[in-house]
């Protein structure tokens, strides 16, 4: 690796409170970057109640994106997802065994209201059962990198409170996550699919209008600016309780272009959730700014060219490809030092840039390596995503020298060897 500071300057930062929760686990998180701002037991698993139901809703839109449902397709209703939809002292929407709902009439009712049985219908919808659907769910959560998942069922509830229907697991398992994979889940959600948002922000609504299954569905998360605990920006994401669970909430909010994502699990109360939800959000937007740590076409100091091998200029010019923006604490922007990591693919056996080089061709990357006092606290993915780093490209073209050329070099390179050695027996007589 080849590293060298960028910033000439001293901002000495004023002292941050210090945050902590009285939730069992939490996390708060960069919403564009996962860069993590705040943990609290992070890792430990834990049920996450309904906020399961983001997976849910991630394969619902992944399907629709891929052509194999539609949001205006029409399903029956089993009669696992009618029973289940049946039980009001769950979060549902009744559902008729004799009538067909579109895709988006099922899809608003999870999301708002956290409906199960319409959570069942469109998991039965896309994976053909909700065995396979929860398969489905597992994989998926592989895929993103979530390591300690495991998903029993597409609603969050105990297997319990399935009445009988359940197919994973044992009859009293329910879903499994840590706070770092509930925030791995939000932040793959609304990243791949931000149109979740338009859905996840609506504060009440009704189901079926006009008709006499009409229902005011209101949404469960009440921070939403409209409702009773109204916090400025907040969009989404999704609560969670069960009886094993407590109180869980995977919120978002932007303000003034910065998203933020906490995630937060047994908090002590239904308000509880949402008083520590602020307490995570107003640290984030108070004391962390986002900062431009590296412009597009930034230069390394001492490294604006490369040597190369085999080729037929000796050096390559780098530079990065895109500016490199990310929340950083207040006052600690001087603390983040630019280190040069080159893909190993464009090396020799000996560590060597080698030809041929294409104008523009991605050789590497910048990263940008913390070097204050507090403890950095990583991404939730340190997978090479590209997030808090730039591409590094070449700024020309660099053509393979052909065998004449090479043969010149070692040629050169010998005699050179030989006259030095000579001199050095020369100097050696005197």
């Amino acid at each position: 690796m080849l590293s060298a500071s960028m910033f000439g300057y001293s901002d000495k930062a004023s002292a941050a409170p210090v945050l902590k929760s009285s939730s069992e686990t939490a996390i708060l998180v960069d919403g564009d970057t996962g860069k993590v701002l705040y943990q609290k037991k992070a890792e430990q698993v834990l049920p996450p109640a309904s906020m399961s139901k983001m997976m849910t809703e991630y394969l619902v839109n992944e399907a629709i994106k891929k052509g194999k449902i539609k949001w205006d397709q029409k399903t029956a209703i089993s009669t696992y997802a009618h029973k289940i939809s049946q039980n009001r002292s769950l979060s549902n929407v009744p559902l008729r065994s004799d009538y067909k709902y579109s895709v988006k009439e099922l899809y608003e009712a999870m999301a708002i209201y956290s409906a199960n049985g319409a959570s069942i219908a469109l998991a039965e919808l896309v994976g053909g059962s909700e065995e396979k659907f929860v398969k489905m769910m597992n994989d998926k959560a592989k895929q993103m990198g979530i390591k300690d998942a495991r998903f029993v069922n597409c609603t969050g509830l105990n297997n319990n409170d399935l009445q009988g229907f359940d197919s994973v697991g044992s009859k009293t398992d329910e879903n499994k996550m840590s706070a770092k994979s509930v925030g791995i889940l939000a932040y793959k959600l609304i990243n791949d699919y931000p149109e979740v948002l338009d859905i996840a922000s609506i504060p009440t609504k009704w189901f079926r209008p006009n008709t006499d299954d009409k229902i005011l569905m209101k949404n469960w998360n009440w921070m939403l600016p409209e409702l009773v605990y109204g916090y400025k920006g907040v969009d989404g994401l999704k609560t969670g309780t069960t009886d094993s669970a407590g109180y869980a909430f995977a919120a978002t909010a932007k303000r003034d272009g910065t998203r933020l994502i906490s995630v937060l699990m047994k908090s002590d109360s239904y308000k509880g959730r949402f008083d520590e939800t602020k307490k995570l959000l107003s640290y984030g937007f108070e004391n962390y700014s986002k900062e431009t740590l590296l412009p597009k076409g930034y230069e390394l100091k001492n490294k604006k060219t490369l040597p190369v091998i085999q080729g037929k200029d000796k050096e390559v010019g780098i530079k990065t490809k895109e500016p490199v923006t990310m929340l950083v604490k207040n006052g600690e922007k001087e603390n983040y030092k630019p280190v040069l990591v080159i893909d190993k693919k464009h090396l020799d056996k000996d560590g060597k840039l080698k030809a041929p080089l294409k104008k523009g061709e991605a050789i590497g990357h910048i990263e940008l390596k913390y070097t204050g006092k507090e403890k950095d606290q990583g991404y939730l993915l340190n997978d090479g995503s590209g997030k808090g780093q730039a591409s590094v490209v070449t700024t020309k073209a660099v053509e393979k020298a052909n065998w004449f050329v090479l043969s010149m070099r070692s040629t050169g390179h010998f005699f050179g060897g030989v006259w030095d050695s000579a001199m050095d027996t020369v100097k050696g007589w005197f």
